[in-house]
């Protein structure tokens, strides 16, 4: 193994300290120097001004939660911090400490066996965590709607069989009339009832019969509407925010808007996890494998065992997989991906399929922010070609075909009409 960091530090963190080791290499023997700081403010900047008094540029640190976030806010501007995942550092269980993990980390770190994990600009930091905050508000949105539903559902009300939407303008007029009276009138119902849904006014009196609901099953829905009703709110205050903030990025969301299936929402998650600058991770192959859509390779003895998926990209996979799913419908804009994902779902199944639509995908986004182009790929018109395109290419396909005929003296010229073979 070669030497890469002559000079290089192994940080074990935790909430309230942190356990530094300087590695000094030389021809000799290593040199190791050991110190304690806290996570504290003025502890960091004594760690900063400790390192720089040892001439030491480069650290490495494992990512301990979000405990190396302190950290690492202090030293990004002068010095090279690599974030390490656990499972590149982790030392042998029963013997190991604070101090051996730390010279442990430091010693990989030096000879170049840690991979560093990436760490986008400070920008697209906070951006992330707008839209992770927004994936997780819309998440228990969604939970609030279930509860809402069930608590309807054990009261005898199955309006949920009838109704496409429990959230719809007639279903939320019967819902608040249920819960503002004592006696059910099936026609006051009726009377609710909008556009098509007038049709279902019998299946509407037969959801409604039997209906009932203690006053503290009244108040406990109260409550989830209320809160429902203020994620409401804030995923707006949210949505607000980031719109604020991705004006800069307007050029790159518009350029990843033309691949089918992604929307400007996706586009901001997708930016937000990923970046702008691609240089970070080298090849589109290896983002493929930092989002978790690369498969496994787990061989021994000649033998392959499982080659699943990794769970990496818990935000990044969920929303290119949506995008997926948007993608391969039906749609007369675009069939690329469709038709590539009816064929490997014969192979593969559906489930693995999506993935690798995704993936593809994915490539594509790392080869247009890459350039600067719009989506279109070098197949396009072999699955998506526009219809006159595809006639003229088929006249031209006929001509060369008749043309080799006649070469070959396998028939004459004009006994062939062009006109017959085309239609």
């Amino acid at each position: 193994m070669r030497l890469t960091y002559p000079i290089c530090c192994g940080v074990d963190v935790h909430k309230t300290f942190l356990v530094a080791t300087i590695i000094t290499s030389s021809y000799e023997t290593p040199k190791y120097k050991q110190k304690r700081f806290s996570t504290f403010f003025k502890g960091l900047l004594a760690f900063k001004q400790w390192l720089l008094d040892n001439n030491c540029k480069d650290v490495c640190m494992e990512s301990t939660g979000k405990y190396w976030v302190p950290v690492w806010n202090v030293l990004e501007d002068s010095i090279n911090v690599v974030i390490a995942n656990p499972k590149w550092v982790s030392a042998v269980k029963g013997n190991k400490d604070d101090k051996k993990d730390s010279k442990w980390i430091g010693d990989l770190f030096r000879m170049g066996l840690v991979p560093g994990s990436y760490i986008p600009d400070k920008d697209i930091r906070i951006l992330r965590e707008l839209t992770r905050y927004r994936s997780k508000l819309v998440s228990m949105r969604s939970s609030e709607k279930n509860r809402y539903q069930n608590a309807f559902t054990v009261c005898n009300l199955t309006l949920d069989a009838v109704v496409s939407d429990m959230f719809g303008k007639s279903a939320t007029d019967i819902e608040n009339y249920l819960l503002d009276t004592d006696v059910v009138d099936p026609d006051h119902c009726v009377s609710l009832l909008r556009c098509s849904l007038k049709k279902k006014a019998s299946d509407v009196v037969e959801a409604v019969q039997g209906f009932n609901m203690a006053p503290e099953q009244k108040e406990r829905v109260r409550i989830i509407q209320g809160h429902f009703a203020d994620i409401d709110k804030r995923i707006v205050q949210i949505d607000a925010i980031i719109g604020r903030m991705v004006s800069k990025y307007d050029g790159t969301i518009s350029l990843l808007c033309t691949i089918p299936g992604i929307d400007r929402r996706l586009a901001i998650t997708i930016i937000s996890e990923i970046g702008t600058n691609m240089d970070q991770f080298g090849s589109s192959k290896k983002l493929c494998r930092w989002a978790g859509l690369t498969p496994g390779r787990n061989e021994s003895a000649g033998k392959k065992k499982s080659v699943r998926i990794s769970r990496a990209g818990v935000y990044l996979k969920p929303a290119l997989v949506e995008a997926a799913h948007a993608a391969v419908k039906a749609s007369e804009k675009s069939l690329y991906f469709k038709v590539k994902y009816e064929r490997i779902m014969k192979r593969r199944g559906k489930k693995r399929a999506i993935i690798a639509i995704a993936r593809m995908m994915l490539t594509c986004i790392y080869a247009m922010i890459s350039t600067g182009e719009v989506f279109n790929p070098c197949d396009l018109q072999k699955y998506d070609m526009p219809e006159d395109l595809r006639k003229k290419q088929t006249v031209s396909a006929v001509k060369d075909a008749v043309k080799l005929l006649v070469s070959l003296g396998l028939v004459k010229d004009g006994d062939i009409s062009l006109n017959n073979l085309v239609a």
